[in-house]
């Protein structure tokens, strides 16, 4: 099957297109930050895929790419938790992140030690231009979906996007996106337990080596 990448950002429901996807027979991977990890998962999800996906068009060039939006005044509630959690590990020099972890976000929220990182204006601003960015790359293309995972029926229209038929839909009848993540809880996809899911950081025969672009 063709890749499939989700490139919605942090926060906006990804771990739960992650999930349902691996109910649905696909092999995951929520991050991937080694070339093996995007060579075994069929659907790769948040970092790199929300800054990286002109880079990862070029290099999977029938993939198939999918926008999760979500209301930005709740998206916004929810990052601010996000970045005050991550922010230590996510500094240069002495945060423990892996270096494309932090370099996406820089790249989507600036100077993560600006003194109004989380200032509810600029975090709109960040989502804002990602959605447009995102929008404009593929404009008067067809291998771009847009969700809300709240939608009705979002679940189906995604199957459907990606090439699963309606009989294998019907035959599994998860009907939604299972809510994760709620709240303060950012660890759902560490303990959710699956014979699908990649590892983040699986090794191949280059060892855990990230792409070249």
């Amino acid at each position: 099957m063709n890749k499939v990448f989700i490139i919605g950002l942090p926060r906006t429901g990804t771990t739960s297109v992650s999930v349902a996807l691996l109910e649905h027979g696909f092999k995951v991977a929520h991050i991937g930050l080694t070339k093996r990890a995007f060579e075994v998962a069929d659907v790769v999800s948040d970092v790199p895929c929300f800054c990286d996906y002109p880079q990862l068009d070029k290099l999977f060039p029938n993939a198939k790419f999918v926008y999760v939006d979500r209301p930005i005044d709740a998206w916004v509630n929810s990052i601010q938790m996000l970045l005050t959690k991550m922010a230590p590990n996510l500094a240069d020099k002495t945060g423990t992140f892996h270096p494309i972890l932090k370099r996406c976000f820089k790249q989507t929220f600036g100077d993560l030690k600006a003194n109004d990182l989380l200032d509810e204006t600029r975090l709109k601003q960040c989502y804002l231009s990602h959605q447009q960015a995102v929008f404009d790359y593929f404009e008067g293309r067809n291998d771009l979906l847009t969700i809300a995972l709240d939608d009705p029926n979002s679940l189906q229209t995604l199957l459907r996007f990606i090439g699963v038929s309606d009989e294998a839909i019907t035959r599994n009848d998860t009907v939604d996106f299972p809510v994760l993540n709620v709240g303060t809880h950012v660890a759902s996809w560490g303990e959710y337990k699956h014979p699908n899911k990649v590892n983040t950081n699986l090794a191949g025969p280059e060892h855990r080596k990230f792409f070249d672009y």
